[in-house]
């Protein structure tokens, strides 16, 4: 819980900071996401009265096909704690088609909630979890040895001490047959006991050496002598009892995953299956299963519930191909149809999900698209409403391409250098080399389809072609890439006229 705090107190500047680490340029859309993350946290601090009134300023992100709307969106899911889903318009259809409707966008956001809280309650309990999981392994390991005392209460039968007696005139006699008979049972509580006591001592001894040799395996356990060990035990599939959120009007998926739960039930499946594994993962198994146990699933869901409605966000992308130019006719009326479907959503309704119904309010939604063949002015003017903010991605130009294949934590250069040094061979690139890369990704774009960094992708492939395929001949060499052995690679390709006939 609080690795969520601190990643929502990060200020806008913290955030920019952070996107600058991963994509190059398109700063208006940095602040722009940056604000609208902090709007959310500064939301939760109002008085309860305001907060109900503040509605998310939804974002449109308008630009070419690999200028970074994708990845600030894949990146903003790591920094931010709150629940975060990226889906594409195109796979949601209307009501009444075949497909998935708008609405599982919502279950999926709240199964993403759930994993993530579910996961830091985890977190919180692993510790306690160690010693629980400890005594498994060694209830695998030393079968018995585990056992409780077994306090053996039984005592002996009470021994009759009145003899019952028979007064008359003449004095008082014994019943010699009432005596003898209480002498015998005298004598078998006695053996009874002396038995019990016998074997008493005999589970005591066996108890004593189970239990040294439990403490030697917890000992060579705990130093890891142990690891690759094989024991036999029973491994769970965890199947959940299956949805009835079918019958309130859930999704074609919701009802094959519930057919499947049943299947599964009727087969026997949740019933486990007696496995072979080594300690190392029968740890990792009865981790998961303790932890599984440990946590009160009731309260995950409460708490994912919460933080999907008052902090959830949701990146449709694509959404430009949904939206209709002209005159609407054939699958163009279904993409409209996933526009008014969608509208709600994003205005605010409730959403029946396997953890309860879900407020849409205060969702955020991101929307991104390309809108080389549409415009922002094609989508109904009720969801062009929806999202008061629009911010446009520039195209990228030889020097951004340049910081992207130098600069990012996860550039391009660095990604191929560590790929080949695992066989051995060092690649070193020149200033003239990235110059020269850069400047073809932009002549390319600039001439056939601008496709924006996802060139540079291309460009690296070509260019180490050979290197990449004959990499493990030349081990321990250290290979330079100039601007020369660049446009050896790649002159041919980028000056001719008819680049169709290029996968470049």
């Amino acid at each position: 819980m609080e690795n969520t705090e601190n990643k929502t107190e990060l200020t806008p500047k913290q955030i920019v900071e952070k996107l600058d680490q991963y994509i190059i340029g398109q700063k208006k859309a940095k602040k722009a996401v940056a604000v609208a993350l902090r709007n959310r946290f500064r939301r939760l601090k109002l008085s309860e009265e305001i907060r109900d009134e503040v509605a998310p300023k939804n974002i449109l992100m308008i630009g070419p096909t690999g200028v970074g709307k994708t990845e600030i969106a894949r990146r903003l899911a790591k920094l931010c704690g709150a629940p975060f889903l990226k889906v594409e318009a195109t796979k949601y259809t209307e009501v009444g088609y075949v497909g998935r409707d708008v609405e599982s966008m919502i279950r999926d956001l709240m199964a993403v909630g759930y994993n993530d809280v579910k996961a830091e309650m985890e977190e919180q309990l692993r510790e306690k979890s160690v010693a629980i999981v400890e005594e498994k392994l060694l209830d695998l390991l030393v079968p018995g040895s585990g056992e409780k005392d077994k306090k053996n209460d039984a005592k002996p039968e009470s021994i009759q001490q009145g003899l019952i007696t028979q007064a008359d005139e003449n004095g008082i006699t014994l019943d010699l047959n009432k005596l003898a008979s209480s002498l015998q049972n005298t004598l078998d509580a006695a053996n009874t006991a002396a038995a019990a006591q016998q074997k008493s001592d005999e589970e005591k001894a066996e108890e004593e050496r189970n239990k040294s040799t439990r403490e030697k395996f917890r000992t060579m356990l705990r130093e890891g002598k142990l690891e690759d060990r094989e024991v036999d035990m029973v491994v769970h599939r965890s199947v959940g009892m299956p949805s009835m959120e079918i019958i309130a009007g859930g999704s074609i998926d919701d009802l094959q995953n519930s057919m499947q739960g049943i299947i599964n039930m009727m087969n026997g499946s949740g019933r486990g299956k007696k496995r072979s594994v080594t300690i190392k993962e029968a740890r990792k198994i009865l981790t998961e299963e303790t932890l599984d146990n440990m946590v009160d699933h009731d309260k995950v869901a409460d708490e994912a519930k919460r933080r999907v409605e008052q902090s959830g966000i949701i990146f449709i992308d694509e959404i430009d191909k949904i939206a209709v130019h002209g005159e609407s006719h054939g699958q163009d009326v279904s993409r409209e149809g996933v526009q008014r479907d969608i509208l709600p959503i994003v205005e605010g309704s409730n959403v029946n999900t396997k953890m309860g119904v879900v407020d849409t309010t205060h969702i955020l939604f991101i929307a991104a698209g390309a809108f080389s063949v549409a415009a922002p002015s094609d989508l109904i003017p009720e969801l062009q409403g929806r999202f008061p903010l629009r911010v446009e991605l520039e195209s990228l130009h030889k020097e951004d391409f340049k910081k992207i294949l130098m600069e990012p934590k996860n550039s391009l250069i660095k990604q191929y250098t560590a790929l080949l040094e695992t066989e051995g061979l060092k690649l070193e690139f020149t200033e003239d080399a990235l110059d020269k890369m850069s400047f073809i990704a932009e002549d390319v774009n600039s001439k056939a389809e601008n496709i924006g960094a996802r060139r540079l992708h291309t460009i690296m492939e070509k260019v180490l072609d050979e290197i990449a395929f004959d990499a493990d001949e030349h081990a321990g060499e250290t290979i330079t890439i100039d601007a020369k052995y660049v446009e050896e690679k790649l002159n041919d390709v980028a000056s001719s006229e008819d680049l169709s006939r290029y996968i470049l």
